[in-house]
């Protein structure tokens, strides 16, 4: 297909509105609409992994666009009434098939690649980690909706009815749907096997920052969309029922492929990314190697944090920060080490500190570790944000409120000062006493930290 042929088709086809669409839709949902993609570690524009999985999610809502204007683009011939001429022509219908076919995934392939690409100039200024791994997670996308519009383009030739664009776009929603992906726990599940749920172009929202795609998952939904591309084509190009008969092969053939290449354990669809898992360290302070780029903001405010807690804790401080790279089930009780203050960078009292406000907030996280991941999605309950305060407050000398929690500071300040002011009037012995006893309470996570500091038994 020459240019001359490309261009004619791109003039008198349904290829450029449907890469508007394919473009437009999802960088307005991006731009416009407030939702997880805006916040956190795992926003879209923070990193390659985040970015690309974000923009792969949205073809839940893309792909059945793309199957939709594909079919529609496939009735053309009926719908101008020279179907039977050009059947009378020696060109092969496969010739005339190419052109329609290669100028609708060349505009849908460019369209989401554009998209793409404002992803990526956003997480070149917004990251210090650079990898190659994204990039297959992208690419599957690209071929999921070129796909789809091909196979789209043969339904509509095979059955060229008005209704058939529209049922194939709500029947390719229902498919996306149905095969959705989720990995809201630390063990993605869905409404049918693992292997099926995979062959949805679309992924789930991202929640985990080092979570990305293995090459099984790649390769399986590659094939799957070959045979798909490769029966929507075959069906374009068909004339004669056993044609199109022998055009369901590459489909099956695709599918039966993908599903002995899929992992069948959820546990294996999304899984750790071992290499921006990896820990870069400056003296005792750590971070996971995609936030390298904290490292330097972090490591004099956690330096100093450690001396203070050692000061105020002696033996039983923590002697080392880390940051958490363990994903958890939403709603888990995050892990704990001996010595080990753990960050994580979903917390806005901590990533959206600097200097002394940082420091405060890491004793307060060493003093009181946090017993439900705090994110900036949803703050920690105000009983543990308080008691947090007032462990700051006993290592620091001042009470104060913990930006960043979830919570007002006039609302942290209305549970945290009376036990405050009752804690500082006590002997020091009892200071200590009380303070223990709320650290064993955030240790077990059974307790109430703040019933503890008031002089109550912490109990549940």
């Amino acid at each position: 297909m020459n240019s001359r042929v490309l261009r004619t088709e791109l003039r008198r086809s349904v290829a450029p509105w449907a890469g508007i669409v394919i473009l437009a839709a999802p960088l307005a949902l991006l731009y416009l609409i407030p939702g997880m993609w805006w916040t956190g570690t795992t926003r879209w524009t923070a990193q390659w992994t985040s970015m690309a999985l974000w923009t792969r999610s949205l073809l839940i809502l893309l792909w059945p666009v793309a199957v939709g204007l594909g079919a529609l683009q496939g009735l053309r011939d009926h719908r101008s009434g020279i179907a039977e001429l050009l059947a009378s022509t020696p060109r092969p219908a496969r010739h005339r098939a190419a052109a329609p076919a290669g100028a609708t995934a060349l505009t849908l392939t460019a369209a989401f690649a554009l998209l793409v690409l404002v992803g990526a100039v956003h997480v070149l200024t917004d990251t210090g980690y650079t990898h190659l791994g994204w990039l297959p997670i992208s690419l599957v996308g690209a071929l999921s909706l070129a796909a789809g519009a091909v196979l789209g383009m043969g339904l509509g030739r095979t059955v060229p009815s008005l209704l058939t664009p529209p049922l194939l776009a709500v029947g390719a929603l229902v498919f996306t749907n149905v095969l959705r992906v989720s990995d809201e726990t630390a063990v993605p599940e869905a409404a049918v096997p693992n292997r099926l749920s995979l062959l949805s172009p679309a992924v789930a929202q991202v929640r985990e920052v080092l979570f990305t795609l293995p090459a099984s998952v790649h390769v399986g939904q590659t094939l799957w969309l070959l045979g798909l591309a490769a029966t929507g084509f075959a069906l374009l190009a068909a004339t004669t029922p056993r044609a199109r008969l022998i055009a369901l092969a590459p489909v099956l053939a695709g599918t039966v492929l993908a599903l002995s290449v899929l992992p069948s354990d959820p546990r294996r669809t999304y899984v750790v990314d071992e290499a921006a898992a990896r820990q870069v360290c400056e003296g005792p302070v750590c971070v996971a190697k995609t936030h390298r780029a904290r490292l330097a903001g972090l490591a004099d405010p956690a330096r100093k944090a450690l001396g203070l807690l050692h000061e105020a804790l002696g033996d039983g401080a923590p002697v080392v920060v880390h940051e958490s790279t363990t994903p958890l089930a939403l709603g888990a009780t995050p892990e704990r080490y001996d010595g080990v203050l753990l960050v994580d960078f979903d917390d806005e009292t901590i990533a959206g500190a600097r200097g002394e406000a940082l420091t405060r907030a890491l004793v307060a996280q060493g003093m009181a570790p946090v017993c439900r991941p705090r994110s900036s999605r949803e703050g920690g309950p105000a009983v543990e944000t308080a008691a947090q305060s007032i462990a700051a407050a006993w290592v620091l000398g001042d009470l104060q409120p913990l930006d960043g929690a979830g919570h007002s500071r006039d609302e942290q300040l209305a549970l945290a000062d009376p036990v405050w002011r009752e804690l500082r009037a006590l002997p020091r012995a009892e200071q200590r006493a009380r303070i223990d006893a709320m650290r064993t309470a955030v240790s077990t996570c059974q307790g109430d930290p703040l019933d503890a500091l008031a002089g109550g038994s912490g109990s549940p």
